[in-house]
C-alpha cells in the first residue's frame, strides 16, 4: 500500500466556512464568526451554525486515495426514529464520485417533550475514498449538513494544493432549516447546493435550522462577507417560534436588510418569502411536535397558535408584508428583488410531494426547489430583474 501524506487542514482548503476554530482534535468549521456567536446564547443556534451545510474541502491533486479523519456530533431525538449517519459527498471535477459516512462520534440526545438535552463523548472515525483517477483533478469533499464535524486529518497518496479560484460568482444565502438541508439526500443535494451547482455559483450557505430569526449578528456577518449575489429567505422560523408580532416584523426586516446594505450597497439582493407550508399558512405558531405521533415513533409537527389574532404572524401575512417591503425599498434600490417562495414549492406540489413531517421538504422536494431556483434566479436572471410573485402553474 502506498504511504499517505498528511496535509494540514487550513482555511485555504475550505470553502463555505466563515471561520475555523482550532480544537483539541483538529479544526471546527463555523458558519458564524466568534463575535456573532458571542451575541447568541441559544443552544439550537450554536448547534446549527457548527453543522457545516455547504462547507467543503476543495483541493487539487493527482491522488488516487484520500482519507479524512473527523469527529462528528450526532443528534438523537427521544421517541423518534433513529437519524441516519451524516453523508459526505466526494466530487471529482464537479461530478459526484463517491459517498460515505463516519459512524462513530459524539452523541447529543434531545427530548422534545421536555426540552432536556444530554451529551455523550465518542471516538472519531475515518472516511476513505480510493481508486480515484490517476490524473491531476479538482476534488471536493462536502461535509454532512446535519452533523457538527471537527476535521482531524487529511491524508492522500499525492501532494495537495488549494483549489484555484473558480472565477464563479459567490452566492451568499441565509435561511431556515429548509435552506440548511432538512431531509436532503446529501450535502451537495440540498436545494441551495443544487441551485449553486446548476447556476455556476460558489455557495456560502448561512441556512441555520430553527434560526432564520432576523438576528442582527447574522445580518452583520452577511454585511462583512464577500459576495456577488445575496439572498435571504424569511418567514417560517418567525412563525413557528411565534417570535414577534406584526408591528415588529416590518422594522426588523428593514433593519436586517439595511445592515446587509451597509456592506453591499449595490449587490443584487433577493428577498425570498416562505415556501408553502399548509399548517402555518393561516394559523400562527408556536409550532410543536405532535406527541401522539411521536409516541408512535413518527415525527410530525402542528401549529398551535390563535388564528383569530390579527397581530400574529402567519405565512400568508409574511408574504404580503415582504412583497410590500421590497416594493418600497425598490423605489431607491434597483438591485433589491422579491421572490414568492411558492414559486419553489407551492399548491401544485403538495399532492405529489407532501412535507413528510408537515414542516420540512424531503430529498425529492429539495431537488425540485434547487432546479426551480436555478432557473428563476440564474437562468432567468431574477438576481438582476423583478422576480415572479405568484405560484407555479
Amino acid at each position: 500500500m502506498t504511504s499517505l501524506t498528511t496535509t494540514p487542514i487550513t482555511s485555504q482548503l475550505l470553502r463555505g466556512a466563515i471561520e475555523l476554530e482550532h480544537t483539541e482534535h483538529g479544526v471546527l468549521p463555523h458558519r458564524l464568526p466568534a463575535r456573532a456567536r458571542a451575541r447568541g446564547a441559544d443552544a439550537q443556534l450554536a448547534m446549527a451554525e457548527t453543522q457545516p451545510s455547504g462547507v467543503r474541502l476543495a483541493f487539487r491533486t493527482r491522488a488516487t486515495a484520500v482519507e479524512l479523519d473527523t469527529l462528528p456530533t450526532k443528534r438523537v431525538y427521544v421517541g423518534a426514529p433513529p437519524r441516519p449517519d451524516g453523508i459526505y459527498d466526494l466530487l471529482v471535477d464537479g461530478r459526484l464520485a463517491g459517498r460515505g459516512s463516519v459512524v462513530a462520534g459524539n452523541t447529543v440526545t434531545i427530548d422534545m417533550s421536555t426540552g432536556a438535552v444530554t451529551s455523550e463523548a465518542g471516538p472519531g472515525g475515518t472516511l476513505r475514498f480510493a481508486g480515484l483517477p490517476d490524473a491531476v483533478k479538482d476534488v471536493e469533499i462536502w461535509l454532512p449538513y446535519n452533523e457538527t464535524t471537527e476535521l482531524v486529518a487529511l491524508r492522500t497518496d499525492a501532494p495537495v494544493e488549494p483549489a484555484a479560484d473558480s472565477g464563479r460568482k459567490v452566492w451568499l444565502h441565509h435561511g431556515s432549516s429548509i435552506s440548511h438541508g432538512s431531509d436532503a439526500a446529501s450535502p451537495s443535494t440540498t436545494w441551495p447546493a443544487l441551485a449553486a451547482s446548476l447556476g455556476g455559483a460558489e455557495l456560502v450557505n448561512l441556512g441555520f435550522g430553527g434560526n432564520a430569526l432576523l438576528d442582527p449578528f447574522t445580518a452583520r456577518t452577511m454585511r462583512d462577507t464577500a459576495a456577488d449575489l445575496i439572498s435571504v429567505k424569511i418567514g417560517i422560523n418567525l412563525v413557528n417560534h411565534d417570535l414577534m408580532r406584526l408591528r415588529a416584523f416590518g422594522p426588523a426586516v428593514h433593519g436586517f436588510l439595511d445592515t446587509i446594505r451597509d456592506g453591499h450597497p449595490t449587490t443584487p439582493l433577493l428577498v425570498i418569502s416562505p415556501i408553502l407550508c399548509p399548517i402555518h399558512e393561516t394559523t400562527p405558531g408556536p409550532c410543536a411536535p405532535d406527541l401522539t405521533e411521536l409516541a408512535s415513533g413518527r415525527l410530525r409537527f402542528h401549529a398551535t397558535g390563535d388564528a383569530t389574532d390579527p397581530t400574529r404572524l402567519t405565512l400568508s401575512t409574511i408574504r404580503e408584508e415582504l412583497a410590500a417591503i421590497v416594493a418600497t425599498r425598490a423605489a431607491d434600490d434597483p438591485n433589491v428583488h422579491y421572490l414568492d417562495g411558492r414559486s419553489l414549492y407551492g399548491e401544485g406540489d403538495t399532492a405529489e410531494l407532501p412535507l413528510p413531517d408537515a414542516l420540512h421538504p424531503d430529498a425529492a422536494t429539495h431537488r425540485r426547489m434547487g432546479e426551480r431556483f436555478a432557473e428563476l434566479a440564474f437562468g432567468r436572471g431574477v438576481f438582476g430583474k423583478r422576480a415572479p410573485s405568484g405560484t407555479p402553474g
